[in-house]
């Protein structure tokens, strides 16, 4: 039998091989990427779109490479558009969202309070990507965010946290294995369904009065599993599986958020829900 050690170092690596949310090559190069001029502070809210958007990465990206679809889709609509970094861990360039969970929501709230300032506007709208559709629930629950915030749109959240296709229930089996991600990676532990995180965020219901949720997930989700575990219930819920808008559409974790304009599209409705426009799959070619 192996020494515990050497079970333990490749279950881990697999956890964090099966979250990652952009892909390496990508990451590399995320400080020198374009950003097709969102995060513009001088953008001033039109009378169509009065709210800015702000767009919050998945585990293990970063402010560029995960909206380099969905960015420009928006600014091509007339939103004001921002994203920010944030899980930062020291010494780890360009892949975030690895720090705790609650201290992530910290760093939203003070980025949501400068973009409210910038533009003049009294609340924003938020769309996440995988952890980024279910770290802003700490911040609207805990932080004061029902205040400052309109909407939460979710592309394949991790609401209720992920089995990883059941992988993460063979952590108690390896010594050592919980704590290795508690102390190296602290938001992949938060995002193990059950873990003591969830358990807070989710307890007295999923949502928040004032705020509007929706939650947009694949079928083909191999990361967030069972992909239904990110849908939320309660006053001003919406959730929608991709494939009952398009049963042609494939899209798994990453792509979903990444290049997905069937799923954009979904977006887009759900900012502006009095002027939606049906979603289907020649909406991939919007």
């Amino acid at each position: 039998m192996l020494p515990w050690k050497r079970v333990i170092r490749p279950l881990a690596a697999l956890l964090l091989a099966a979250a990652v949310t952009v892909p390496t090559a990508a990451g590399a190069h995320a400080a020198d990427a374009p950003n097709s001029g969102w995060n513009d502070y001088s953008c001033e809210p039109s009378a169509t779109h009065p709210r800015p958007v702000v767009l919050v990465h998945g585990t293990f990206g970063n402010s560029v490479d995960n909206w380099l679809g969905l960015a420009p889709y928006l600014k091509h609509r007339g939103y004001c558009v921002f994203s920010l970094d944030y899980g930062q861990l020291d010494g780890v360039p360009f892949f975030h969202g690895l720090g705790p969970v609650e201290k992530s929501a910290e760093q939203l709230d003070a980025f949501v309070a400068e973009v409210l300032t910038a533009t003049g506007a009294t609340e924003t709208d938020i769309v996440g990507h995988s952890q980024g559709g279910m770290m802003p629930r700490h911040y609207l629950k805990f932080l004061g965010g029902a205040d400052e915030v309109n909407a939460l749109v979710g592309l394949a959240p991790s609401n209720h946290g992920t089995t990883l296709n059941g992988l993460t229930r063979l952590l108690p089996y390896f010594p050592g294995a919980e704590e290795l991600l508690n102390d190296t990676t602290p938001a992949l532990a938060d995002q193990v369904a059950g873990s003591d995180f969830l358990t807070r965020l989710n307890a007295g219901g999923d949502t928040v009065p004032g705020v509007r949720y929706t939650v947009i997930a694949t079928r083909y989700d191999e990361v967030v599993t069972p992909y239904g575990s990110g849908f939320l219930t309660g006053p001003g819920v919406r959730n929608v599986l991709l494939q009952d808008l398009c049963p042609l559409d494939l899209s798994e974790h990453l792509a979903i958020g990444l290049f997905d304009r069937i799923a954009f599209h979904e977006v887009a409705n759900a900012l502006d829900p009095a002027h939606a426009e049906p979603t289907t799959c020649a909406s991939a070619f919007d």
